[in-house]
């Protein structure tokens, strides 16, 4: 059973449960994908990450939560809880929708988005047209500030075969809006993209390679 939640909320928001029957009274309680409802007590809300206006039922979107198992804010560091709470709910920072039976399905996280010129542009589906080119190579994509447009998109992958010419022309090619292909300078072969100890992708240190790389000052 399938559930979600963070230290913030002490912790749990939401969680599948199993279904219940009993004659003809019938009451659904996990949806295979989903994190299950919010617990009795716990509100959650979708909304734009940009402007925070509420959004529809299976509109994807930041996630935030609120309840009575709500933290009171980060022990004395009353500026890093003033950046996580907006107007009494928890910013997760987790995206994710809600759909019209109430279930919960986390799909990204905003740090894997960036915004350019204004428009919130996911990692993931990049990564995604990527692999369709690259196949089975690693590459990830990250955002480093720009002037001009608030942040730009590059990206990193390991395939001494294909050039970032090719890439970027590949890329082009895809169903990609243009805004969301990066810039053909700001593809870069590497010899291996940057690990934790754990084995996962350290995507603090691909953020760090990649202003390096694209000579951004960190």
């Amino acid at each position: 059973m399938e559930g979600y939640g963070c230290t913030e909320m002490s912790p749990v928001v939401a969680v599948n449960a199993p279904d219940f029957s009993a004659g003809k009274d019938t009451q659904t309680g996990s949806k295979p994908g989903t994190v299950g409802h919010p617990l009795p007590g716990v509100a959650a809300r979708i909304v734009d990450p940009a402007t925070f206006d509420p959004l529809p039922p299976n509109a994807e979107g930041l996630l935030l939560v609120k309840g009575s198992n709500r933290m009171l804010g980060y022990l004395n560091q009353p500026a890093r809880t003033a950046e996580v709470f907006r107007d009494g709910w928890y910013v997760t920072g987790d995206i994710a929708f809600i759909d019209d039976e109430g279930f919960i399905k986390i799909t990204d996280r905003l740090s894997r988005f960036s915004k350019v010129a204004g428009e919130m542009v996911p990692h993931l589906k990049i990564e995604e047209a990527m692999h369709g080119i690259l196949g089975d190579a690693p590459c990830v994509v990250t955002g480093v500030p720009d002037e001009q447009r608030g942040e730009r998109l590059v990206a990193l992958y390991v395939h001494p075969e294909i050039s970032p010419a090719v890439l970027w022309q590949r890329l082009s090619e895809t169903d990609l809006p243009k805004l969301w292909v990066p810039k053909r300078e700001n593809l870069y072969p590497v010899d291996a993209l940057p690990q934790l100890g754990t084995g996962k992708l350290d995507l603090r240190g691909v953020k760090l390679r990649a202003q390096i790389l694209a000579g951004v000052n960190a």
